[in-house]
């Protein structure tokens, strides 16, 4: 087996471990060609898509990788970037930490490339725009996921009903 894959079917296999000790119920897709790797399966029955990812980070800075690439004889295919239009959740399983961290897609933005969380405090002390690792390790219910807006063009939404009985005929 590949070293990259053993890699990652090690991550899945600690992070299926970690949702289930967490109380949490998991489904794994049928083959290769989903966007996730696990399914959370929460108790009111919603479903979440999980995308597993392997890093092995300083003991600092657990950096989760946002994208994957596919290769063909060596060379780079294609490169799929995650959003919350594909996958609900990316887990990270740092080798390092021995921890798994969950990361809500919808700080993925429009498809970002990575993102850092912190294990360690910085050495200069920064606390603003700093991802702390221990605010990443449940997938809890109280991380809420930005829901799509959908806006009718001006003109078109239609009229509270309390102004649609006093509106003109024309």
């Amino acid at each position: 087996m590949a070293r990259v894959k053993a890699k990652g079917d090690l991550a899945e296999l600690k992070v299926a471990a970690d949702l289930v000790e967490r109380g949490h119920r998991i489904a794994i897709p049928y083959g290769e060609d989903c966007d996730f790797d696990l399914i959370l399966v929460r108790d009111n029955g919603r479903l979440e898509r999980v995308q597993v990812k392997y890093t092995e980070s300083d003991g600092k800075v657990v950096i989760v990788r946002c994208s994957s690439v596919s290769l063909t004889k060596g060379r780079v295919k294609a490169r799929k970037r995650y959003t919350a239009a594909t996958i609900d959740w990316i887990a990270v399983y740092d080798r390092t930490t021995d921890r798994c961290y969950y990361v809500p897609a919808g700080e993925l933005g429009t498809g970002r490339r990575e993102l850092s969380l912190r294990v360690a405090p910085t050495r200069n002390n920064q606390r603003a725009r700093i991802r702390l690792a221990d605010a990443y390790v449940d997938p809890g219910e109280a991380i809420i996921r930005p829901v799509a807006v959908v806006v009718e063009p001006a003109g078109l939404e239609p009229a509270p009903s309390c102004l649609q009985s006093t509106r003109s005929p024309n």
